[in-house]
């Protein structure tokens, strides 16, 4: 599929794809806890596995530097159901 103007890459993209990317962009963005939690909720929803959610993290290190996707780490944990094994100084 190629983009035309004033098409979103959403439209381009299929939803897992489109869920990956998103999720890469709010690691990038120090994004809050419920935009994180509600990226990773439509991620699993298209079908991604928690092992490529974490895959998106580690690939952020690289882009968006080792201190953004460590402050992005908890939240993306919580938002996985891992909440009760964090402390709330984590989140």
């Amino acid at each position: 599929m190629e983009a035309t103007a004033g098409e979103t890459w959403a439209h381009v993209l299929d939803r897992r794809t489109a869920a990956l990317v998103r999720l890469g962009a709010l690691i990038a963005a120090s994004a809050p806890t419920a935009s994180m939690r509600s990226a990773v909720d439509e991620a699993i929803t298209a079908g991604v596995s928690v092992s490529e959610i974490v895959g998106v993290l580690d690939g952020m290190v690289s882009i968006s530097g080792l201190p953004r996707a460590v402050a992005a780490a908890p939240r993306i944990a919580a938002a996985l159901g891992y909440e009760e094994e964090l402390t709330s100084d984590d989140i």
